[in-house]
C-alpha cells in the first residue's frame, strides 16, 4: 500500500514537472506583444470620408510632385527617395481607380495632398514624492537616527512627445465655394468709411487616410502602407 502511494506521488510529480517544462518553453517562444513588433506590424491605417459625398462626380485628380511637411513651427515640402515613392503610389492607386491626374495649373476636381506631419511637444510635470524618497534613506531623517531634518519640495521635470503620422488628404475642387466675399461699413464721429476685405475659402475634406505607428523610413513601407489604405478605401472611385 505504501509503495502505490509512493508510485502515485511520483507520477503526479513526474506530470507537474512536465507541464511546468512545457509551459516555461511555451513562455519562452512568445513574443512581447508590444515590443517585439517588427515596424510594419505596428502601423495602424485610419481611413473615412464624408458619407454625403458621391464619388462618382469626381474625374479629374491634382496631386503636387512634392510632400507637405507640417510641424509646430509652419509647413515646408519635402522629396526624398520615401515621399516620392508616396507620391507615386497614390497618384498609381487613384489611376487604377478610373481618375485622371491633371497638370499643376488645370482645373481638378480633387485636389489630392500627401502629408507627412512632425510635431514635438514640450510639457513640464511634477513628482510629488521625488525630494521624499531623495531623503527616504539618509539626509532627511538619517539612516541610523532622526538626527536632521530637510524641508519637503515637490521635484520638477520636463519631457517631450514626439508625434510623427503620415496622411492622405483629397479636397472638393469641383465645388469649391467663391474665393472672396465683401463687405461694408460706417465708423462713427468725424467721418464714415466703406471696407472690402476677403475671406479664405474652406474647401471640404471628402477624403482622409492616417498611417500611424513606426515612423515609414524606407519604400517597402510606403508600399505596404499605401496597398493597405486604398484595400480600405473601396468606395474610392469615379463609377
Amino acid at each position: 500500500m505504501v509503495r502505490s502511494q509512493s508510485a502515485r506521488s511520483a507520477r503526479w510529480l513526474l506530470g507537474i514537472a512536465a507541464t511546468l517544462a512545457i509551459g516555461t518553453g511555451l513562455t519562452a517562444c512568445n513574443k512581447d506583444a508590444i515590443n517585439d513588433l517588427t515596424p510594419d506590424q505596428s502601423q495602424v491605417y485610419i481611413t473615412n470620408y464624408d458619407r454625403s459625398v458621391n464619388f462618382s462626380q469626381y474625374k479629374t485628380f491634382s496631386l503636387p510632385d512634392s510632400v507637405v511637411v507640417e510641424s509646430n513651427t509652419g509647413y515646408t515640402t519635402s522629396l526624398g527617395s520615401v515621399e516620392s515613392r508616396f507620391v507615386s503610389n497614390v497618384a498609381a492607386a487613384l489611376t487604377a481607380r478610373g481618375f485622371t491626374r491633371v497638370a499643376a495649373g488645370q482645373k481638378a476636381d480633387l485636389g489630392v495632398a500627401v502629408i507627412k506631419v512632425n510635431n514635438r511637444y514640450t510639457g513640464v510635470g511634477v513628482d510629488p514624492y521625488g525630494s521624499y524618497y531623495s531623503n527616504y534613506w539618509g539626509g532627511g531623517f538619517g539612516y541610523g537616527g532622526f538626527g536632521g531634518y530637510y524641508p519637503y519640495y515637490p521635484t520638477y521635470y520636463t519631457y517631450q512627445v514626439t508625434d510623427r503620422y503620415w496622411e492622405i488628404q483629397a479636397v472638393d475642387l469641383k465645388n469649391a465655394p467663391a474665393g472672396a466675399g465683401t463687405g461694408t461699413g460706417t465708423g462713427t464721429g468725424t467721418g464714415t468709411g466703406t471696407g472690402t476685405g476677403t475671406t479664405q475659402p474652406q474647401l471640404n475634406v471628402v477624403y482622409d487616410a492616417t498611417v500611424r505607428g513606426d515612423d515609414i523610413t524606407d519604400t517597402q513601407s510606403v508600399d505596404a502602407a499605401t496597398t493597405a489604405i486604398f484595400n480600405q478605401s473601396s468606395y474610392l472611385r469615379p463609377n
